[in-house]
């Protein structure tokens, strides 16, 4: 039986608020102790060091995806479990939604924001339909909750995309929504 892989999605940086690195903690804890794989950027600096780290700690597996160019500036973390590097940043994303059955993203800048949109577009045009979890950490994302919103209500996409990214406010109920979502896709393929 294979493992249950989350792709996390994260910033490189810590951020503002200190919540985000509890989150990032509890997550990467969270999703070893289910006995998942961690699937992330292969940085050891802000949140996805974060997350990695509890997840290593957790005694869970980590496989981490990085560009070459990349390798200094997120100090590419090489103890985990399985270490990949890549050309470029789209194989990176590429590598990473390929080998995960489901998809959190975490309080990020640009690059998280990226990996959401292609995400949720290859859910949408029926590439993959893995989850797409939000977590919202003290409402980070009502923004892109806002976005998302007025581009269905101008006409630019169905309602339906709303129904691919679910959103929970901590690491306890992320797994939850993953828990829910990787079950009700098991029954489905049954």
């Amino acid at each position: 039986m294979s493992t249950t892989s989350i792709c996390v999605y994260c910033g490189s940086r810590m951020g503002t608020d200190p919540a985000h690195a509890d989150q990032a903690t509890a997550l990467g804890r969270a999703i070893a102790d289910a006995g998942w794989q961690l699937v992330y950027g292969a940085g050891d600096v802000g949140l996805m060091g974060t997350v990695a780290r509890a997840a290593q700690e957790a005694g869970g597996r980590t496989f981490g995806v990085i560009p070459k160019h990349l390798m200094d500036l997120e100090v590419g973390k090489r103890d985990l479990t399985s270490f990949v590097v890549t050309e470029t940043m789209h194989e990176r994303k590429k590598v990473m939604l390929m080998n995960a059955d489901a998809i959190v993203v975490m309080p990020g800048g640009a690059g998280s924001l990226d990996e959401f949109f292609e995400a949720l577009t290859w859910r949408q045009l029926g590439l993959h339909a893995k989850p797409i979890v939000l977590m919202d950490v003290n409402g980070f994302w009502a923004p892109l909750h806002a976005l998302m919103d007025h581009v269905v209500d101008a006409g630019f996409a169905d309602a339906s995309l709303l129904d691919f990214v679910h959103s929970g406010g901590s690491a306890t109920e992320v797994m939850g929504l993953l828990r829910r979502a990787l079950s009700d896709a098991k029954a489905d393929a049954e």
